[in-house]
C-alpha cells in the first residue's frame, strides 16, 4: 500500500468538466480539533492538520509565552482520541491559567488569536525587539521561494494548506512545516527549530501566505530577524515588524519583494 504524508483524507467526489460527470476520490486536507494541556490542565483547543503535532506544541508554548524557553517543556504526548487529539505538554515554569490567561474557547484554523477574551489580552505583551542579524546572501528569498514548492507534500496533494519554511541566509531551505492555519504551519516550524536548537539568526522564515499580526509576532517573540510572506503583510504587522526590529518582506516573486521595515538585512540599500 502506497503511503501517504500524515494529515491527509480520501474522499468520494463527483468531477464535473467538458459537459461530463466523473466518480472518483480525492486528497483533502485534515481539519481536526487538537487540545493543548499543560500539566494536565486544558488550555486550548486549536483546529489544526493533525501532523507535527510535537514541534506545534513547542512552537506554541513558545511564541504564545506559554514558557520562556524550550528547555522548559520536559515532554510532549500525543494522544488519538475519536473527537480529535489531545496534546498534553509536560513542563515547568508555566504560565498560570485562572480566569483572566485561559483561553477557554476554542480557535479556528484561520485565527491565532481565537480564544482570547479582553482586547488586552491580543495586544499585549508586545515581545521584545529581536537582536541585529547577518545580511542575506542576493537572490535568497528568490532561490527560497522556488525550492519552497517541491517541499510541501500536503499542498501537492490538496490545494488547501499553507506552509512555513525556514531558509539559510543563501537561501536553502532547512525546513518545512504545513497546516491549514498560517499561524499553526509557523509555530510547527518554530518548534522543530527550538527542538533543534537552531540560531534564529542564521536564516529566515518564508510563509506560503499573507503576514498577519500573530504571525509576525510570534516570529519576533523566538528571535527570528527576518520574515518574508508570498502574499501582503497588514498594517498593524508592519508596525510590529518596526518595532520589533524585524525585517518584513512581502509580495515575494521571482525577481521581485516588497520591503516594508529594516530592509539592511536584505541588503537592498534602502533607507
Amino acid at each position: 500500500m502506497t503511503q501517504h504524508p500524515p494529515g491527509l483524507a480520501r474522499r468520494a467526489v463527483i468531477v464535473h468538466q467538458g459537459g461530463t460527470e466523473q466518480h472518483g476520490e480525492d486528497w483533502l486536507a485534515e481539519e481536526t480539533p487538537v487540545e493543548l494541556r499543560y500539566n494536565g490542565e486544558a488550555f486550548a483547543v486549536m483546529m489544526a492538520t493533525p501532523a507535527d503535532l510535537e514541534d506545534f506544541a513547542h512552537g506554541f508554548s513558545l511564541s504564545e509565552g506559554r514558557v520562556a524557553r524550550a528547555s522548559d517543556i520536559h515532554s510532549v504526548t500525543v494522544h488519538e482520541q475519536l473527537e480529535g487529539y489531545v496534546v498534553d505538554i509536560q513542563a515547568s515554569g508555566v504560565l498560570a491559567v485562572d480566569d483572566d490567561s485561559a483561553r477557554l474557547m476554542p480557535g479556528r484554523s484561520g485565527c491565532g488569536l481565537c480564544g482570547n477574551r479582553h482586547l488586552e489580552d491580543v495586544l499585549e505583551p508586545m515581545p521584545p525587539r529581536v537582536p541585529d542579524g547577518p545580511v542575506l546572501a542576493p537572490g535568497a528569498l528568490e532561490r527560497a521561494l522556488g525550492a519552497l514548492a517541491q517541499r510541501q507534500p500536503l499542498n501537492s496533494c490538496t490545494g488547501a494548506v499553507h506552509a512555513a519554511a525556514w531558509a539559510s541566509i543563501e537561501g536553502e531551505i532547512l525546513y518545512v512545516r504545513e497546516d491549514v492555519g498560517r499561524h499553526n504551519a509557523v509555530d510547527k516550524l518554530l518548534g522543530a527549530l527550538s527542538r533543534e536548537g537552531a540560531d534564529m539568526r542564521s536564516g529566515f522564515v518564508l510563509v506560503t501566505s499573507r503576514a498577519s499580526y500573530e504571525v509576525v509576532t510570534k516570529a519576533a517573540r523566538l528571535g527570528v530577524g527576518l520574515l518574508a510572506a508570498i502574499s501582503a503583510p497588514t498594517a498593524l504587522a508592519v508596525e510590529l515588524a518596526r518595532a520589533s526590529n524585524l525585517t518584513l518582506a512581502g509580495f515575494v516573486r521571482p525577481g521581485r519583494h516588497v520591503v516594508y521595515t529594516h530592509p539592511q538585512r536584505l541588503g537592498d540599500g534602502i533607507a
